[in-house]
């Protein structure tokens, strides 16, 4: 695969995933500009990798999407992909979950991406040319404790995909969706030995994923040899989880 020449955005830069796209497409030689809410973090991410543009925004200010995606369009020279990463968690037991718990995680991973989505298309079908990859997660497929409201975002956005992929798939846009199982970050990094243990149990493949993992597949979906997929979710997960 070779990116050279496309424009790509990258939401949620700054994290472990978000990190492993940014290197993934910046090595196919693609033109990339990563956003993220942390100044520090993308800083850090731009010394990493001179190459990449980056940019501070919000993505739950969905008044100013539109006037992002054109900051962005003109910073890159144009806009092929869009790869929506950025997402939030606020657990909590159902009944314990508070209402502005389970608004903040629809409005980011939910809401956003449409907003986002939506901005982007208007400017792929000036060229009627486009991939939009979308980050979900497993629970989105099998639910979880404590995470009724990030479950429901992620599922949402599948949906959301699919309705997407069928009103632009005649303008060459395609849109899909990559679902992580338990994937090796910072976070998994901090949990106690005894709970990694028993996740890694539960996985056939007895490891956790890695960002390389997601980005792979994320390249694919955003390359000329997935050119006829549009609509769909690919799991990553070792196993854990087969549709």
């Amino acid at each position: 695969m070779n990116f050279e020449g496309k424009k790509i955005l990258v939401t949620g830069a700054t994290g472990g995933i978000g990190g492993a796209i940014v290197k993934k497409f910046l090595s196919l030689n693609a033109s990339v500009l990563g956003t993220g809410t942390n100044l520090e973090k993308l800083n850090l991410l731009k010394n990493e990798f001179p190459s990449l543009l980056t940019e501070q925004f919000d993505i739950c200010k969905h008044e100013k999407v539109e006037e992002f995606i054109e900051k962005v369009f003109s910073n890159l020279g144009g806009l092929d992909i869009l790869v929506n990463n950025a997402g939030i968690t606020k657990d909590n037991l159902s009944l314990r979950m508070k209402s502005e718990e389970w608004q903040k995680v629809i409005d980011i991973n939910l809401t956003s991406t449409f907003y986002l989505c939506k901005s982007a298309i208007k400017k792929m079908l000036k060229n009627k040319f486009g991939r939009i990859v979308n980050v979900t997660s497993i629970v989105g497929h099998t639910g979880n404790i404590g995470q009724g409201n990030y479950s429901a975002s992620k599922a949402g956005v599948v949906a959301m995909s699919k309705s997407l992929a069928i009103e632009y798939a005649k303008k060459n846009i395609t849109v899909n969706c990559v679902s992580p199982g338990f994937i090796k970050t910072n976070m998994t990094d901090n949990i106690s030995e005894k709970f990694k243990s028993e996740l890694i149990s539960r996985i056939p493949m007895n490891r956790l994923g890695s960002g390389e993992d997601i980005s792979n597949t994320i390249a694919f979906l955003s390359s000329e040899s997935s050119s006829y997929i549009t609509g769909e979710t690919i799991h990553v997960n070792g196993g854990m989880y087969m549709a």
